[in-house]
């Protein structure tokens, strides 16, 4: 069984936790905010832009440059940067992917790497048990209503799903694009990782 695992998941199910237990279970690379400062030192792009366009959240027509001017029409801009971006983020996955075995969280890189036959991997948890966990990682959650999250979280998962059908044709989250799709309510993630990794062998 493959050993580059791609990792698909809900925002706030716990994805990057799980991928880093299993990477670390079967003692192989694990890649995810990596890949962004990759990206950003290839392109020469701000790294929080690139983290915007990734993960759809682009707040400004024009993107922060290290070297680069923009001399066409903003509309074009924006998707000349995100296709240039995706390009970027392809390549990186590629090259990592045939470095190592490793663990690589979103990004596409399951439909990225489908040649190499990645184990692919999607975790999914109820809307209480996300929103609980966005609590517990602080930050801009803590003085927000349960509303409020639940509402941020559908954003970002509306976000990833029409980041992921514009690259790949496919739909984000439907079973049949993965190889095992794991309920992350309620399961220690850390013994989830290692039921995995004795699935792969270690």
């Amino acid at each position: 069984m493959s050993r580059i695992i791609t990792i698909g998941r809900q925002f706030s199910s716990g994805g990057r936790e799980f991928g880093k237990h299993l990477a670390k279970a079967l003692g192989i690379a694990y890649y995810d905010g990596e890949i962004i400062s990759a990206i950003a030192e290839r392109s020469a792009l701000a790294e929080d832009y690139v983290a915007q366009v990734v993960e759809q959240r682009i707040q400004s027509y024009y993107p922060v440059t290290v070297a680069n001017t923009l001399s066409v029409h903003p509309g074009d801009a924006v998707y000349m940067v995100t296709r240039n971006i995706y390009a970027a983020q392809t390549e990186i996955i590629r090259e990592m992917a045939q470095k190592s075995d490793c663990v690589i969280v979103g990004r596409c890189a399951d439909h990225i790497l489908a040649e190499l036959r990645p184990l692919r991997i999607f975790l999914y948890a109820s809307m209480d048990a996300r929103i609980d966990r966005c609590r517990k990682n602080g930050g801009d959650a803590a003085g927000k209503s349960k509303r409020e999250l639940a509402r941020e979280i559908r954003r970002i998962d509306r976000s990833r799903a029409q980041y992921y059908r514009f690259y790949t044709g496919k739909t984000w989250g439907d079973k049949y694009n993965y190889d095992l799709c794991l309920n992350a309510t309620g399961t220690d993630l850390a013994v989830a990782a290692e039921a995995v990794a004795n699935m792969v062998g270690k």
